[in-house]
């Protein structure tokens, strides 16, 4: 008798052992087909329940690495670590899903979630740190290119507007930036460092809101450096970039007097 339960014993451990090879403590529980699994992850992940949401997109991708739905996963683990503000290990999720995708019909998706992650990470205006424009910039200069490159790659999808207006706001806060840079330089009266700062806004950063006061900046900084010829050639492209606006009756008047 006392063999019997030993061997009962024995074998209840064994099939434990074997089930937990199969599915470990606090794994959900799976379903037999992809598509239910990916359903399953995609409730997860819409309850913010994380932990379960990776889960059940991991098993897709590692138990049906050959069907269609198993690159949907891949596509919904980067998902998963973007909701989580993961967004270096986001980025490089999605950027390997258009590496080994690169034809599938959800690549621009990936690509713009890409891009993303840099507008998700640029410094914040939060009010117990300093504005964003004295910050370093160099995650606003990534999104900035992001955008842009995934402008150039994908100009008729269905993203391509949202990107637009993000590129436009990456652009508009290192504009922003330059000006504050060249206000610092003026307090200082350094003016051929104005100069070079509000040259290279209106270069490389065309099109804000902040034309009109880096244009008349630079004009008085050429003045102040005794540069008659430059500050004119300003005043010109006020007229130029600025056409049918007050400021462009303000250079013209400037101009003629």
């Amino acid at each position: 008798m006392r063999l019997a339960v030993s061997c009962l014993t024995a074998l209840l451990l064994l099939s434990t052992g074997c089930a937990s090879l199969e599915r470990n403590a606090g794994d959900p529980d799976y379903a037999s087909k992809a598509e239910e699994n990916l359903a399953l992850g995609n409730e997860a992940l819409e309850n913010r329940d994380f932990y379960k949401a990776e889960k059940y997109f991991e098993f897709v991708k590692t138990k049906f690495p050959y069907l269609e739905a198993s690159k949907e996963a891949e596509l919904k683990l980067g998902d998963v670590a973007f909701e989580q503000d993961q967004f270096p290990e986001a980025r490089e999720l999605y950027l390997s899903f258009i590496k080994l995708h690169p034809t599938h019909p959800r690549v621009d998706y990936a690509a713009y979630r890409a891009a993303l992650t840099h507008v998700k990470d640029m410094p914040s205006d939060f009010f117990l740190l300093p504005p964003s424009e004295e910050k370093d910039q160099t995650e606003v200069q990534s999104a900035l290119r992001a955008m842009t490159d995934f402008l150039r790659q994908y100009p008729d999808s269905q993203y391509a507007a949202e990107a637009k207006v993000q590129e436009a706001e990456a652009r508009r806060r290192l504009a922003e930036h330059e000006l504050y840079v060249a206000a610092f330089y003026r307090k200082r009266q350094r003016w051929n460092a104005v100069a070079q700062r509000l040259e290279a806004m209106l270069s490389r950063y065309p099109g804000t809101q902040y034309e009109e006061e880096a244009l008349f900046s630079l004009h008085d900084a050429y003045l102040r450096l005794k540069q008659p010829e430059r500050a004119q050639e300003t005043l010109r492209k006020v007229i130029q970039r600025l056409p049918n606006t007050p400021a462009a009756q303000r250079a013209q008047r400037m101009l003629g007097s």
